[in-house]
């Protein structure tokens, strides 16, 4: 009869059985895409300064802030977070050095390098930071100064490498001589070897910076003609015990 359907029963049952096992592997192949683990997209390369300001169309602060943007965004992927570990860091060096250009007095790329990507478990990578750190530091000492004090840390605390942190405190001491750099960013130097157990060096840099007229408030001449007087006590006994 018109309109009528047939039976399931008068379906063969070779037609049942391969209707079966096409639903079945419909199914499974849905389960297999949604178990199969989403890749991370690389960090592409960082567009050119020059395509950077054209592209803003005259607003490079507000193009400054948009590559900001995607590079934070780009480590939530849909459906993966990417560690900072796995960023390509020279690419990531980039895109923050094309930002810092096209808005140079902002502090933001370097706030994300220093205290963001510097903090990564990745020895080389954090040392990519650092360098991007002070090659933009000594563009622009009397600004970019806290980037270059947290990288002495990152270096000291972080990485242990004295050496390092003291090449970084020594440019701090020598290109940060602007009035409104703090006393203790020029006498990190001293601290630093101190640490390193060069004391004759750190009394002759604390004496340097004392002559030099460059620290003038009366409580921080005081606290370093202490400091000097206690390197002084300090060397006096270790030649005491090596004479012995």
């Amino acid at each position: 009869m018109a309109g009528s359907s047939r039976p399931w029963a008068c379906v063969p049952r070779a037609l049942r059985w391969l209707l079966a096992a096409t639903l079945l592997l419909q199914l499974g192949w849905r389960v297999l895409q949604q178990a199969e683990p989403v890749q991370a997209r690389p960090l592409p390369p960082p567009p050119p300064l020059a395509v950077a300001q054209v592209a803003s169309l005259g607003e490079p602060l507000a193009m400054s802030k948009a590559l900001l943007l995607y590079l934070q965004a780009f480590e939530d992927q849909p459906g993966v977070s990417l560690p900072w570990r796995l960023l390509d860091y020279e690419r990531l060096a980039g895109w923050l050095g094309t930002a810092q250009a096209l808005d140079p007095r902002s502090q933001y790329a370097l706030v994300a390098a220093s205290e963001v990507y510097a903090g990564v478990a990745d020895p080389a990578r954090a040392r990519r930071m650092l360098d991007f750190i002070a090659a933009s530091f000594a563009a622009d000492p009397a600004r970019r100064w806290p980037a270059m004090a947290q990288a002495v840390l990152v270096a000291k605390h972080q990485l242990h490498d004295l050496p390092l942190a003291l090449r970084y405190a020594r440019q701090l001491r020598l290109l940060a001589t602007a009035p409104q750099v703090p006393h203790w960013v020029r006498e990190m130097e001293a601290f630093i070897l101190e640490d390193m157990d060069q004391l004759d060096s750190a009394r002759l840099v604390i004496g340097g910076l004392i002559a030099s007229g460059q620290i003038s408030d009366p409580h921080e001449l005081a606290f370093l003609a202490r400091k000097l007087d206690a390197l002084a006590d300090e060397i006096a006994a270790k030649k005491a015990i090596l004479a012995h």
